[in-house]
């Protein structure tokens, strides 16, 4: 999801600020404000990818190993075979979890994983590129890895469709209260008069206002569909500048907080790095428009959490979505559960059953860049962590 190209700095902890040309999300947004150290950076990455010694597909062995309690977040069967059959001379491993990875790792030269440690990585030799099958990469940006020359490519973009049709969904709930219309469903009560009585009350989508907090590849897919419900779009980019042929307008970072006030919906999906932990806090969240609405699909960090959930006790906001949060899986004890007015998804939002399809076409793409010596794409910065 996120792309590679851009340093996230964050005035007095808080605000976006230009580096490079990419947005929040990692979207082209011109090169303003360019800065010598991200430039450097830009060049460095340049050079790695220039200089990385290639293989042939003959020569190549590529390991597939992912474990996860949530089996779908394990590559499917499609991945491996469809690499088989079209490098029928690649070694091609696909590990179900990682008992013996270390005695496969000497000899791999491409990884395809969610994560892969310090120690792991010390017996990974031969190892020129690791590709994430998640967007996030923070479990990666570790300095030995950090500084090594392996390229580290992510899946950014494969999750765009789903999570755009899911924070729609979110954003149609929170204005319709279909979880209270489920909750009074179990109970086999018509809660009509109770569902107007709420101070919420029951509104419409058309015409507010709907501010998308790292308007890049998800942004984008989410405003092309708000726009059907006529809903004025706004994006928040580092430089205040990208493609506006979905949005109203589209505010820089470092004004974030002047935007807050005038809108009505607030959609967090920037990424995830040591710069973006609470991104939106306290203070942020009392900028925004009492009655607002606020929904989370980027990461857990990025919104404080208890600072949301004041928000929901005092009324301040009218009700927020959460499909990731700081903890995950949600301990059974945690106040989130019960807070007002709070509808929550178990990080399934980039959920599809089109997901190892489109994760296996962005794969094969990236394989054949790699044995035809052209330049790679999707290509992660770690030292900015994404």
């Amino acid at each position: 999801m996120i792309d590679s190209g851009a340093q996230l700095t964050w005035p007095a902890g808080k605000g976006l600020n230009v580096r490079t040309g990419n947005d929040a999300s990692g979207e082209a947004s011109g090169n303003e404000g360019v800065s010598y150290s991200a430039l450097l950076l830009t060049a460095q990455m340049s050079q790695r990818n220039g200089k990385m010694k290639r293989t042939t597909p003959g020569e190549t062995k590529l390991t597939i190993c992912v474990w996860h309690p949530f089996g779908f977040w394990r590559p499917q069967p499609i991945m491996a075979e469809t690499i088989r059959t079209r490098w029928p001379e690649m070694n091609v491993l696909h590990l179900p979890n990682y008992d013996v990875l270390p005695t496969e790792l000497p000899d791999t030269d491409i990884f395809v994983g969610y994560s892969l440690r310090a120690d792991q990585l010390q017996l990974a030799r031969k190892l020129k590129w690791l590709h994430s099958t998640a967007a996030g990469v923070a479990q990666l940006a570790y300095p030995e890895l950090r500084d090594s020359e392996i390229l580290v490519t992510n899946p950014r973009g494969v999750f765009s469709i789903p999570m755009a049709e899911h924070t729609m969904g979110m954003l149609i709930s929170l204005a319709r209260n279909f979880s209270d219309s489920v909750r009074y469903q179990d109970k086999a009560t018509w809660g009509q008069q109770a569902l107007w009585a709420k101070p919420q009350q029951l509104t419409e989508l058309n015409g507010k206002i709907l501010l998308i907090v790292g308007y890049g590849s998800i942004g984008k897919e989410l405003a092309r569909r708000a726009r059907a419900f006529d809903i004025r779009v706004w994006g928040v980019t580092r430089s205040g500048k990208g493609d506006a042929s979905l949005v109203e307008k589209i505010v820089p970072a470092s004004e974030l907080g002047d935007a807050l006030p005038h809108t009505d919906y607030v959609v967090i999906a920037a990424p995830e790095t040591p710069e973006t932990k609470h991104l939106i806090g306290a203070t942020e969240i009392a900028r925004m428009k009492r009655g607002a609405r606020l929904v989370n699909v980027g990461r857990g960090s990025l919104l404080d959490e208890t600072a949301l959930i004041a928000a929901l006790e005092n009324g301040h906001l009218s009700g927020a979505a959460l499909d990731v949060t700081s903890m995950e899986p949600l301990p059974q004890n945690s106040p989130l559960w019960r807070a007002p007015n709070l509808f929550i998804t178990p990080h399934t939002s980039a959920v599809s059953d089109r997901l190892w399809q489109r994760e296996t076409e962005l794969l094969v793409d990236l394989l054949e860049k790699w044995f035809s010596g052209r330049e790679m794409t999707n290509v992660v910065d770690l030292a900015r962590g994404y």
